[in-house]
């Protein structure tokens, strides 16, 4: 094992962090090599910098005119150059800061502040390769984002243990999360939570909430060491009263002293910037000290640089930006205002539907989806929308049926659900 990594890991020695760290972790370092000297010249080189593989013409970096002239009101140095491997350091605090403001239990806790990746993907990716082995459980709900399966099984051959995701009342079924987390062999358990939920549109209650925090609690006072991931790619589009409008990170960020949560979130959906693909990874546990997340951190930027060295420096750029602007939560306000009136024009389009229609909606009060069970073959119905009605819907597990309505003109709302109704009598 390289000595950077044995240091690292000397440092986190003792906290719930290291115990769950994979084999992969706990091999992982940030190298003192180009990158890293790089960032040292730029601070004590005032001679001649002759150290990053990068172009200059005076104090610039090189760059052509007709590039530039597409982007006029930013500077070269906020577009040309490379990104630190953590990210813009003015991004990350700005992220952070936001964070208390979007979750205001979680002003004053103790957190590492958020690291840049490539989009919500690649963050989901690294936190993956940096706590799970081949042949660890990873717990979700049965309804999931398909990546899911790539990342962890796929790329880091885990085993997903997925339960019932709604009980028969229609809320979320946390006695069957409970008794699967249970279930997980060893003194660790991973899950990853997804609010809102992609592909249901459901988040949980104020109430919910706090049974699954009182579940992971509960583990913990057993002694089991748990890592929560929570995926808050949709986070903020909460339309419902009641309904809990907190990341779980934040109650889970300082709650016991064997949990460690781990927060993926981005400019992808809360800030309508999904070509940016600029993401965070933040972490927090109870009595982690600042070196503790300091060293932490140089794995994570290990983990980045091996994969893609740093992400785009133009879309940081922008989105510190455009969160700096005066009108900025006046315009997510207003975005959010479109939103919410698609999601109450469809809450009226699909209670409509009759009571015995082949179409019944899953429970939904956030984010962009919703998604019918579907008393036929919903393979056999995306297929006949798509080929003889020129719509497109996404099948899963050949019984549901997932609809983005964020992507429909509410005008166009009531032509869409009444299509999918008459297809689904059609098909089966």
């Amino acid at each position: 094992m390289n000595t950077i990594a044995h240091e690292l890991n000397d440092r986190l020695e003792g906290s719930t962090a290291y115990r769950l760290l994979s084999d992969f972790g706990k091999r992982f370092y940030f190298p003192k090599g180009i990158v890293a000297q790089s960032a040292e010249a730029k601070q004590k080189a005032h001679r001649f910098n002759a150290t990053v593989g990068m172009a200059t013409k005076g104090p610039v970096p090189m760059y052509l005119k007709g590039i530039k002239d597409l982007v006029p009101g930013i500077e070269e140095q906020e577009i040309f150059p490379y990104a630190p491997t953590p990210g813009v350091p003015e991004l990350r605090k700005l992220w952070r800061s936001e964070m208390d403001r979007k979750n205001p239990s979680l002003k004053g806790k103790n957190t590492s502040l958020p690291l840049v990746t490539s989009g919500l993907t690649h963050g989901i990716s690294v936190v993956s390769d940096l706590f799970l082995d081949e042949g660890d459980s990873i717990v979700v709900p049965d309804m999931f984002w398909g990546n899911y399966r790539l990342i962890f099984e796929g790329r880091n051959k885990a085993k997903i243990l997925s339960f019932p995701f709604f009980n028969d009342e229609g809320g979320l079924h946390v006695s069957a999360l409970k008794d699967t987390l249970e279930s997980v062999e060893g003194d660790t358990v991973a899950l990853i939570l997804n609010f809102p939920n992609n592909p249901t549109g459901y988040s949980p209650t104020e109430r919910e909430a706090d049974q699954i925090v009182a579940v992971l609690k509960s583990l913990a006072d057993e002694g089991k060491k748990v890592l929560c991931i929570t995926d808050d790619a949709y986070f903020g589009l909460f339309y419902e009263k009641g309904t809990c409008t907190e990341s779980l990170f934040a109650r889970l960020a300082d709650l016991h002293e064997n949990i460690f949560a781990v927060k993926v979130d981005g400019a992808t959906k809360e800030e309508f910037a999904w070509g940016f693909r600029i993401g965070f990874i933040t972490y927090a546990g109870h009595g982690m000290s600042g070196d503790q997340y300091e060293a932490l951190e140089k794995k994570t930027m290990g983990a980045i640089r091996s994969s893609i060295s740093n992400s785009s420096k133009i879309a940081q750029s922008l989105l510190l930006r455009g969160m700096k602007e005066p009108g900025y939560l006046d315009q997510k306000q207003e975005a959010f205002s479109i939103l919410e009136a698609r999601y109450r024009k469809v809450r009226e389009l699909v209670g409509r539907f009759p009571s015995d229609a082949p179409l019944q909606p899953l429970p939904f009060n956030s984010g962009y989806f919703m998604t019918f069970v579907y008393k036929g073959n919903s393979e056999k119905l995306r297929l006949h929308l798509l080929d003889k009605y020129g719509v497109g819907t996404i099948s899963i597990q050949e019984k549901y049926l997932r609809i983005a309505y964020s992507s429909v003109e509410i005008e166009n709302l009531e032509e869409l659900y009444q299509t999918i109704l008459k297809a689904a009598g059609e098909v089966l």
